[in-house]
Formats: structure tokens, sequence, C-alpha cells
């Protein structure tokens, strides 16, 4: 959906505004009642993130990256940051928002942890060429007006060899397929796209979902690419469990990339 340097700027401001109310991951029904950005707090926001998402262990495979210099896009509540500084990363982190910033200081404060955060947007990074080993964005860069500026800016400031990690969302996946269904088929607007539907109707505005070739050639200057779909508890929440272990995995919300910076 192409739209025009001013508009860009102006969803950019309306993504900051919506994440600055609400950073992801620490809604009430997950954290209990419990002291904001206490260490019980943090402990709730972890423990419902790997419960629902445990398979971004296995994707990010934190312990092996030991000594490396990382830069996380998108740090949100500072869960997944506080597991790279817990393996050793020397860590820098970014994201859009003021509020996101602070509470991932505040998690790292309470863990004994240590980064150099930065409220930046990630289109324009202020880090200089080949400064970074390792770049790792989860599920942050399909919020953004312009992707294909992050993920240059990713390129740019990741060394030779470097590696980048990342997930961006699935078009056709169930959980689009379900918004379909609720904002267009029920009603009785049957013509809008997957893509109008997620642009309006997915967490803030103008978020984007991709498929295998588009992923491809967001990330082409990384050469070659590996893609995957994993299935979520987000595409299956709605299905008895014994429909649900039918669903293939082609037909998840989440989207992961692995790639390398050539040498």
């Amino acid at each position: 959906m192409a739209i025009s340097n001013s508009a860009q700027q102006f969803l950019n401001e309306q993504v900051r505004a919506y994440w600055e109310g609400r950073v992801c991951g620490t809604d009430a029904d997950v954290t209990g009642g419990r002291p904001r950005l206490s260490r019980e707090w943090f402990d709730a926001v972890e423990r419902n993130r790997y419960r629902l998402e445990p398979f971004i262990h296995d994707f990010a495979r934190f312990t092996d990256h030991r000594g490396e210099t990382l830069l996380e896009i998108g740090v949100g509540a500072g869960t997944d940051h506080l597991q790279w500084a817990r393996a050793g990363c020397i860590c820098h982190g970014v994201d859009l928002t003021e509020e996101a910033i602070a509470t991932t200081r505040a998690r790292l404060a309470c863990y004994g942890a240590t980064s150099q955060l930065q409220r930046v947007d990630a289109e324009h990074l202020p880090y200089g060429n080949a400064s970074f080993d390792l770049v790792y964005s989860w599920g942050v860069i399909h919020h953004a007006a312009r992707p294909e500026a992050i993920i240059g800016e990713a390129f740019r400031v990741l060394r030779p060899g470097g590696l980048m990690l990342a997930m961006l969302y699935n078009r056709f996946s169930l959980v689009a397929f379900q918004l379909w269904v609720r904002h267009a088929m029920l009603r009785g607007r049957p013509w809008r796209s997957l893509e109008a539907v997620l642009w309006h109707h997915l967490e803030s505005i103008g978020t984007k979902a991709y498929t295998a070739e588009e992923t491809h050639r967001l990330f082409a200057a990384f050469g070659e690419v590996e893609t995957a779909c994993v299935l979520t508890p987000y595409d299956t929440r709605y299905l008895p469990r014994q429909v649900a272990a039918l669903i293939p995995d082609n037909l998840g919300f989440f989207r992961t990339i692995r790639c390398r910076k050539p040498l």
C-alpha cells in the first residue's frame, strides 16, 4: 500500500501514539494487579510471553551468541532483551516509544543487566556501518510505515557475515482470515482484501503481513533468506484441540526470517 512521505510520517506518529499507551504483553490480565515495573510484574510478563510463544527460544538461540554485539529493534517490554543480556551479549536496543525504553530499562535494572537503549525511529538508526554482529526484531518491523527502510538500516549496521533474526506477520494465516471474516464478510464487505483488513484492524494502524515471496524481496540484499511460518495460539484459540492439531504450519500467524549479510 503505497503512501506519500507526509502520510508515512503521519502513520509513524499514529503507530508511536498507539504503542506509547500499551507496551506489548503487559496488559492487566497478564500482570494481575502486581505493582507495575516490580520484579513480580516483570516475571508475570515473561511467563506469559514464553507460555504463548515458547518457540522464540528455539528460533533466537540466545545462548549461542555469547560475546556478540547485539542490536534489538523494538525492545517492547524488554523480555527478549533480558535473555540476550543473560546470554552474555553486548546489548543495544531501540524502540519507537519512550514507554518501551523506560520499561526495558527498569526490567534490566531489576535483574542487574545492562544495555545501551535509545528511543529512535529504526528507519534511521544512529549507528555506524558494520557496528553489530546480530540484529534481532520480533514482531515489530511490520508496524512501520517503511519496513524496507528498517531492513535496509539493519543491513547497513550489520558487519559482513552478521546475522539478522526477525519475525513478521504472515498474511495467509488463520489470524488474518479470522479478522477478514469479522471485518469484511460479516460486515457485508467481502471484497475487502486481507491487506486492507490487517492495515485497519490489527493492532496499530498500518500493520502489514507478508507472503514468502514478499519476504524474500524485502530481505533480498541479504542473499540467502530462510523463512518459515509458525502456528501460534492466536491462530487456534477458537478451534477444538483435535482440529487445531491438524492445521499446517504454513497457516501460522508468525513468519520467521533468518539471514546473513554477505561477506
